[in-house]
């Protein structure tokens, strides 16, 4: 199924290598609920604990491809989930960078903790629970900002945690219907439109 996913995504897309790399080197099955460990690179969001979900192998590749990911970089990662975004964003960074994880719920943070301590792999990661919508400023300014939960408007307390020309990628609109973003913090935001998914909301004082 992992190789079946890969073969897809090199017929249809043009995922940068280095992320194909994480992929092929971070095991998703060991961030799933047991029950679902044979979904596990079925290319479909899973169930987590309470109510909130893993999202589809495809999607989480369009957004790390978008957010362009370099080697020693801090990165701000708003929900953490499983863990398993924030295991390929700390791949990606490598040792000498930093991937900042906020989630609300503890429960999940136990969860992703346990999944990352399993494949030895939490080095350069902080996971903090707080209201991820209001950002985290205390390692700012981050180089790229990734956010997995829908925002009602473009989060203007993240954008200002973001440095110069770091990019942002975030799910942007209605509960039910999201425009994907890539925004670029230059003079004037730049905006990119990678299409309409169907994120689960964010919580919190910036959120629904």
């Amino acid at each position: 199924m992992k190789n079946t996913l890969i073969k897809f995504w090199k017929n249809s897309y043009n995922f940068d290598k280095k992320i194909m790399l994480a992929f092929r080197d971070i095991p998703r099955e060991k961030f799933v609920l047991k029950k679902y460990k044979n979904e596990a690179y079925a290319d479909m969001a899973l169930p987590l604990l309470m109510g909130q979900t893993i999202s589809q192998p495809t999607t989480i590749m369009i957004m790390l491809n978008a957010l362009e990911v370099k080697r020693g970089e801090n990165v701000l990662e708003i929900g953490t989930g499983s863990g398993y975004q924030t295991a390929l964003l700390s791949k990606l960074v490598g040792p000498r960078g930093k991937v900042t994880s906020l989630e609300v719920l503890p429960e999940l943070i136990d969860f992703a903790k346990k999944n990352l301590r399993k494949i030895k792999l939490d080095k350069n990661i902080k996971i903090v629970k707080i209201d991820g919508s209001k950002g985290y400023e205390k390692f700012a300014p981050y180089d790229k900002i990734i956010v997995a939960a829908a925002s009602p408007k473009i989060n203007q307390v993240l954008l200002s945690q973001l440095i110069r020309e770091g990019v942002m990628v975030l799910p942007v609109g209605k509960i039910y219907e999201q425009k994907l973003l890539k925004i670029t913090k230059s003079r004037d935001l730049r905006t990119e439109n990678l299409g309409e998914f169907l994120f689960v909301p964010l919580r919190g004082e910036n959120g629904y």
